[in-house]
């Protein structure tokens, strides 16, 4: 147990609706001075330990030997995923989970590198980088579709709509189904939020539907195989034998979340951020040289996934805490990112910053896969927005997504051209 009475700590960083309100800064800069490795009790589980500083995140991140994230230990995720179904699931009662098996997110080495490897292939340097004009074409489709409005929904209009359009293609899949993977990904994340998952019943039949969806895109790759991420999918062969179904639908989730939630919601939070800081916003309009830059702090800032889970495998000490083997460890990205000792003035949004690596698409064996792909987007987003929309302006408070697991935007109401 931590050294810190947790009875005297007025906070459970399980709980959803501190996220949902945006008040986690108070209560994770508390626990970097008095408590950094902290531990978390729950009502329905046997607690946790909370990692709150950088180098402990990175220490862990870096140590899969001792700091499991595979789903025999438990899984990736502050739930067990053993109990719980499918990786990226969460807690709804979903019926029978039996079609769906562990993705790479919840895999150690050396087997987390083999299944790591059957999609490498589509985030080479060179195919990203071939991305780039056809991604910018769809931005200026986006925003041209604004001309004629002074008001949006910025998180339907914008964010949301680029990342799922380059999820589709990188899927190989019609754009006219991108609106499915944008609903499913809703209800995989949202398990915490009644307006994404209203029922267990609507998370069940998005279940269905999408592992239906997933299963048709199979036998067509199987048939007529191209260069896209299912087929590297469907004809990957481990250990000289193909995917079961169960996998490859475990990672065609990890896929659909991976590939668009992180980077709907650094879009959405670096348009916040620009919108409440003007004077960085007109740094970047002064020079656009510093929107690459801008985008590796505009994640730092955003910080999309709250966290990853580990567990221990064997005893072993953090931050001068004994953590006993089996005992979850939750890594908070939102509270590394914030590390005082890394980031000096850490709450200061700054678009010139030249700090520690950001961890919002984590560090280690389990780096986000697409990262370079959410990076590419966010550049070319703020490339042509800003210039278009230099001031663009949130007219209300925005709506967070109720989860402890994605830092999300559901809402964000803007006034296109507020001075014109």
């Amino acid at each position: 147990m931590s050294t810190t009475d947790y009875a005297d700590v007025p906070f459970d960083l399980k709980d959803p609706s501190l996220y949902e309100a945006d008040r986690q800064d108070e209560f994770f800069t508390h626990l970097r001075e008095e408590c950094p490795v902290f531990w978390n009790p729950e009502v329905d589980g046997p607690g946790f330990w909370s990692l709150t500083k950088y180098d402990h995140v990175v220490a862990a991140s870096k140590n899969p030997k001792i700091f499991s994230s595979a789903r025999d230990w438990g899984g990736h995720r502050i739930f067990d995923e053993k109990e719980a179904g499918g990786a990226a699931l969460g807690e709804a009662a979903l019926g029978d989970t039996s079609d769906v098996d562990t993705s790479m997110i919840s895999m150690d080495p050396p087997e987390h590198n083999i299944y790591r490897g059957m999609v490498t292939p589509g985030f080479t340097p060179p195919r990203i980088k071939a991305l780039e004009d056809g991604i910018r074409a769809r931005v200026r489709d986006i925003l041209g579709k604004l001309d004629d409005q002074d008001h949006c929904d910025f998180v339907i209009s914008v964010a949301a709509e680029l990342p799922i359009q380059v999820l589709a293609e990188l899927f190989g899949i019609p754009q006219s189904d991108r609106h499915k993977l944008f609903e499913w990904s809703n209800a995989l994340i949202g398990e915490d939020d009644p307006e994404l998952r209203p029922s267990d019943m609507f998370i069940a039949a998005s279940f269905a539907e999408m592992s239906d969806y997933a299963m048709h895109l199979w036998q067509n790759r199987l048939e007529t195989p191209g260069d896209d991420l299912i087929s590297m999918l469907v004809h990957a062969r481990i250990d000289g034998k193909p995917l079961s179904p169960e996998r490859y639908i475990g990672t065609f989730i990890l896929l659909i979340v991976g590939g668009n939630e992180t980077t709907r919601q650094s879009i959405a939070g670096g348009a916040l951020a620009l919108s409440q800081f003007p004077e960085q916003r007109q740094k970047l309009l002064d020079d656009p040289s510093l929107i690459p830059n801008a985008v590796n702090e505009i994640i730092r800032w955003v910080s999309p996934v709250l966290h990853m889970r580990r567990t221990a495998t064997e005893d072993t000490e953090l931050g001068g805490q004994k953590i006993s083997k089996g005992d979850k460890v939750v890594m908070w990205y939102v509270s590394a990112n914030r590390d005082e000792d890394k980031f000096p003035d850490p709450f200061k949004f700054d678009v010139t910053r030249k700090d520690a690596m950001q961890l919002g698409f984590g560090i280690g064996q389990h780096f986000c896969l697409g990262s370079r792909v959410a990076e590419l987007q966010l550049r070319v987003l703020f490339e042509e927005l800003l210039p278009r929309y230099p001031n663009l302006q949130t007219t209300a408070p925005v709506r967070r997504i109720r989860s402890n697991f994605i830092r999300g935007i559901k809402e964000m109401q803007v006034n296109l051209n507020p001075w014109e």
